[in-house]
């Protein structure tokens, strides 16, 4: 994601390194590396002149301190420019309906079914609501179907009427049905169609005359660039849509409909979808994404992945016997377990700042794991919870019944037994702070 748009700005910013001062005749040969990578990541022309035109206003003159290069502060000010081109802070659902009503729209082929799925999924595990997806795509054969698998996986009810072919009386319907049942949020999945059929344009234009949905959500294929941001501004001529959800953001993306769209239609992006999951939809968050556009990183939603999985009286358990020097397999296998949940291994790692540009070419798979998990579910348990007793010939059985080598198994306890001596050491405040005491100091 935004992977070639980083690298131009990085190589754009070097250009102002070992200047003292910002002035109107170094920037300028900066701004027109950073105008020129955004175009070619698909940015609204309009929109990457009035950013690179607004940078220069507020860089030019600043003076630099000693502490901080022009290319750093630079960087800072692009940064907040960036974030407030895609809406500044985060603008998430409205859900105070009784019930909440969202009606889905988007052109054919935009992941929209897909993406009703995901934020049922989403309002469900994450806000406590009780959904009801409602199939109102009476036009695609098996978007019905489609609908009912996602709800099934989901645990979320479908409501259909087969036979049909009137969308707008199926989404009362299911409104009438939600209130009876109890359903606080309803999301009406609609056909998919083109910005130029003005017959089905007219149709979605009826339904939400006649249901007043809460929210209104344009659902996009962010790989369609430029034509995604041509496209939203039909729709919400006619639909004055509230909120924008990119899909496939994990793609191979150039990024400009993500940094256009609020700018042309002045509607915020409120979702991205990143993956095939039906949990891979995340809030979007301008600040992080230009965090992540300029390398940055983001550690706040790596932290915020891990808080989801995290047990507050499991971690309190592991902490008494990582002190005690008794942290086993057992809980390092539950442990590999947890960070598997987050999600992508390499879309983690890129999240830490500095990481991500160093795997960027690195085939990171989220079968990294399946050599540990193999050799540690071929010990028995008493091998796992007291490795002090693994010797030669248990390794040579550990090593066959896990299709690995002696080597790859002596390797792994090897580094378990650092690993665990590491955790004992930062897990006493004292001991950990005596040995920052005696490490050598970093050399001026």
């Amino acid at each position: 994601m935004f992977e070639s748009l980083s690298d131009k700005l990085e190589k754009a910013f070097k250009l102002l390194k070992g200047e003292g001062r910002i002035t109107e005749i170094n920037v300028a040969e900066t701004l027109k590396e950073v105008r020129k990578a955004l175009l070619d990541a698909d940015v609204n022309y309009k929109v990457a002149k009035q950013f690179t035109d607004t940078v220069k206003e507020k860089a030019l003159g600043q003076d630099v301190l000693k502490s901080v290069s022009p290319g750093q502060l630079l960087v800072k000010i692009a940064h907040d420019e960036l974030a407030q081109l895609m809406g500044g802070s985060k603008s998430e659902v409205d859900l105070n309906g009784n019930p909440t009503i969202i009606l889905m729209s988007g052109l054919q082929g935009s992941g929209k079914t897909t993406l009703s799925g995901k934020l049922a999924n989403f309002l469900k595990s994450k806000k406590q609501k009780l959904p009801l997806l409602v199939a109102c795509d009476v036009y695609r054969p098996a978007a019905i179907d489609q609908l009912k698998v996602l709800g099934e996986q989901i645990e979320v009810p479908v409501y259909s009427e087969p036979g049909n072919q009137d969308p707008i009386t199926i989404a009362q319907n299911g409104i009438r049905y939600a209130k009876e049942h109890n359903r606080n949020v309803v999301i009406i999945d609609t056909a998919g169609r083109l910005a130029i059929d003005e017959e089905m344009m007219d149709e979605i234009a009826r339904i939400k005359s006649a249901i007043q949905p809460n929210e209104i959500l344009f659902v996009v294929d962010s790989m369609t660039g430029q034509d995604a941001v041509n496209t939203a501004k039909a729709f919400n001529d006619r639909l004055d849509f509230n909120g924008v959800v990119l899909t496939k953001l994990d793609g191979d993306t150039r990024g400009g409909a993500a940094l256009s769209i609020k700018s042309v239609v002045n509607k915020p992006i409120k979702f991205v979808g990143t993956g095939e999951k039906l949990d891979a939809l995340d809030i979007f968050y301008p600040e992080r994404m230009a965090d992540r556009i300029l390398g940055m990183g983001d550690i706040v939603s790596l932290v915020e992945k891990a808080q989801e999985q995290f047990d507050a009286e499991e971690a309190a358990r592991l902490q008494k016997k990582i002190q005690k020097n008794q942290f086993s397999f057992n809980d390092f296998y539950q442990q590999i377990q947890q960070i598997k949940k987050m999600g992508n291994m390499k879309d983690l790692l890129g999240m830490i700042p500095g990481v991500g540009k160093a795997v960027r070419d690195i085939d990171i798979s989220n079968d990294s794991f399946k050599q540990i998990e193999a050799i540690i579910q071929s010990m028995t348990m008493q091998e796992r919870e007291n490795p002090a007793i693994l010797s030669g010939s248990r390794r040579n059985r550990i090593a066959k019944g896990s299709g690995t080598t002696i080597q790859d198994v002596n390797r792994l306890i090897k580094q378990f037994d650092e690993m665990r001596k590491m955790m004992k050491v930062f897990s006493n405040k004292d001991q950990a702070a005596r040995l920052m005491r005696n490490m050598p100091k970093m050399p001026r």
